[in-house]
């Protein structure tokens, strides 16, 4: 059975009249956004394009990758298989495990889906991470071996293990990966099986350099504690550049989680890192896009205490650490200061969960006639998303900031990207309300003009950022619930915990034939989307 607030509906009672008594129960039927069809989906100025349940799965992230012949594969990262309402529901049954390819239960892993056709998405395969216990693999990178430095015909898949490991998947046919180094095989990059020698005690959002191969692993040994590192994960630098043949050259975090380190002034802890985005060497394919060369920006802190830090990628690779020969036991460098060039340190309220660099815009309300306009129109930017985690607007209100990273040293916030709860009684559905995460691809034909940011259950946001100091909201779209939709739990009103059945759209990729794909993390599975209307003139090149 469902429970809606008090209203209880048979478990496959779903679409447009269970959101409407949902609506009900909540007080707010004739506030929400536009309805556009009968189902409960709502947009403005995007479409939907096509769908596909990816096996009732709970998602993380999407990452796109395109193929020899047009062909394009998208690959979505799982969360670990969990109860109903993340166990949180009163008598939580166990979420669908089912691969209908197989015929088999398997624990949450990695979906490989076909969206060349982006109107029939097809389901290739999944590849589950029988770690024992629960599973999961919430995030994915993939390169292609014609561009990474071994020069091979192949595609490679950098994935997360559950909370134990980091493993590469030989997916040059997508249908049928190939291990590399994997946690099955006894070689992964970095890990084990949950419970061995070795293994971590956790991962998450990594980045890989395709160009390079140089990868920024996010994890943490299980026996960083006992060595005298502060809390919460860190990254492992590896070179990549051939999979089969991992090099460990360096540990990164924030000055002071390092063993003998010291909390920064007004922090009670030193932040962990979330995930990094490198824009590579200078003449790579970010610096082509409009991006500055050779940078990583590292964002800690995800929910609270966050700080944006914008480092030299140079001087992190090698010119202040000697030899790279080194082991995960004995780490190439302990200097975790002269390669930082600055940090944007935020309030406590909100964190730094991705930090997307836009490279260098021109400011139009900075261009004038006057003949004084040099070194003062353009200003290199990134985008800063705060990660909301609480149900019901239960804590401090996150957001997505523009920040000006013009003069490295000295990060400024210029305007915050937002969505007002008034819009759709946000606050009220249940579940998360707010940002989580951006896009992270860059070229033609949304980078450096539209900003999608995943928003919870408020589905998708896309921001016209060509001003960067004046960000506007131009399109929408949030999925309608359906069969497979979860329930999401908290305190609402006095009752400490309040269930809804609500999406929560958790992460979205974009493609360069102008599609964007939301994923969903209260398992409702993949939404292929196309702007429309004026939204769709601004990646056209009109006003």
């Amino acid at each position: 059975m469902k429970c809606l607030g008090s209203i209880t509906l048979p478990r496959g009672f779903s679409g447009g009249l269970a959101l409407a008594l949902a609506l009900v129960v909540a007080g707010y039927v004739g506030s929400s956004p536009r309805a556009d069809n009968s189902s409960g989906a709502s947009s403005y100025n995007m479409q939907l394009v096509g769908t596909n349940d990816l096996q009732a799965r709970s998602t993380y992230q999407p990452t796109l990758h395109k193929y020899p012949g047009g062909r394009y594969i998208l690959f979505a990262g799982h969360h670990a298989l969990a109860l109903q309402g993340e166990g949180r529901l009163p008598n939580a049954q166990p979420l669908p495990s089912f691969n209908p390819l197989t015929g088999r239960n398997e624990l949450n892993g990695t979906s490989i889906v076909d969206v060349t056709n982006p109107r029939h998405p097809r389901y290739l395969f999944h590849l589950p991470v029988s770690d024992g216990v629960n599973g999961g693999a919430q995030m994915v990178r993939v390169c292609d071996g014609r561009t990474l430095p071994v020069h091979d015909n192949k595609i490679y898949m950098l994935r997360t293990y559950a909370n134990s490991a980091h493993e590469i998947w030989d997916v040059t046919k997508p249908s049928q990966p190939v291990g590399v180094r994997t946690v099955a095989g006894g070689n992964p990059v970095i890990g084990a099986q949950t419970g061995a020698a070795g293994a971590l005690a956790g991962t998450h959002k990594s980045w890989w350099e395709c160009d390079t191969g140089i990868a920024y692993i996010v994890g943490r040994r299980g026996n960083d504690t006992a060595d005298g590192w502060g809390p919460g994960n860190h990254i492992f630098i590896f070179d990549l550049s051939n999979p089969a043949n991992p090099v460990f050259l360096r540990d990164w975090a924030l000055d002071g989680q390092q063993p003998g380190g010291q909390i920064p002034p007004h922090f009670t802890a030193v932040p962990s890192i979330h995930g990094p985005i490198s824009t590579g060497p200078d003449g790579g394919a970010f610096q082509l896009a409009g991006a500055t060369g050779n940078r990583v920006y590292f964002p800690f802190g995800t929910s609270s205490n966050g700080v944006m830090q914008v480092v030299d990628r140079l001087a992190l690779l090698g010119t202040t650490c000697g030899s790279i020969a080194s082991t995960l036991d004995s780490p190439a460098c302990t200097d975790f200061h002269t390669a930082e060039l600055g940090r944007l340190i935020m309030n406590p309220n909100n964190g730094a969960h991705t930090s997307w660099p836009l490279g260098k815009l021109v400011v139009p309300d900075f261009v004038t006639d006057t003949g004084n306009d040099d070194n003062n129109t353009v200003r290199d930017i990134v985008v800063v998303t705060s990660e909301e985690t609480s149900h019901f607007c239960s804590d401090f209100r996150h957001l997505t900031f523009l920040t000006d990273v013009t003069t490295e040293g000295r990060p400024q916030s210029i305007a915050t990207a937002q969505v007002p709860a008034s819009e759709g009684r946000y606050c009220d559905r249940g579940g998360r309300f707010g940002p989580h995460a951006t896009n992270e691809e860059y070229g033609p034909p949304f980078y450096q003009k539209i900003v999608f940011v995943s928003y919870f259950n408020a589905g998708v946001r896309a921001f016209d950022i060509r001003d960067p100091y004046n960000p506007q909201q131009v399109a929408y779209f949030i999925p309608a619930i359906t069969a497979n939709t979860d329930y999401r739990c908290g305190p609402y009103q006095g009752n400490p915990n309040v269930c809804r059945i609500v999406v929560q759209t958790n992460n979205v990729a974009t493609d360069d034939r102008g599609y964007i794909y939301i994923v969903d993390r209260a398992d409702t599975g993949l939404h292929v989307l196309q702007l429309e209307g004026q939204a769709e003139e601004i990646i056209a090149g009109g006003k």
